[in-house]
């Protein structure tokens, strides 16, 4: 699989799980109701059908990565979707997680 690829397969398991956990939090936090909720579930549960398309047949290590793009993706979310302005602190951490995902997932290894 090409690093392409598989940072496709990231962002679209990002645009999953951060967009059903918004909806989630939509439908309750926000009282805009069950489908809200319903909807998010659903995408939630296409986020973990998503994860498995990665190469990489580790479990623990396709989540570590991914934990980097999700930490990115969810400042992002609230930046278009909330209006939310991160510091320059968020960004950095953004950075330094994404930097993390990118050693955990794409580091040569042996064997």
């Amino acid at each position: 699989m090409t690093v392409a690829r598989s940072v496709a397969l990231f962002v679209v398991a990002a645009l999953f799980e951060i967009g059903g956990a918004w909806l989630v939090w939509q439908g309750v936090r926000e009282h805009r109701g069950w489908a809200w909720v319903g909807a998010g579930v659903v995408a939630l549960g296409l986020y973990g059908v998503v994860a498995t398309l990665q190469d990489d047949a580790n479990f623990g290590r396709v989540l570590a990565a991914y934990g980097g793009v999700f930490v990115a993706g969810s400042l992002a979310w609230g930046m278009l979707a909330d209006g939310y302005r991160p510091d320059r602190y968020d960004v950095v951490g953004a950075l330094i997680c994404l930097a993390g995902m990118a050693v955990i997932m794409y580091a040569p290894r042996s064997g």
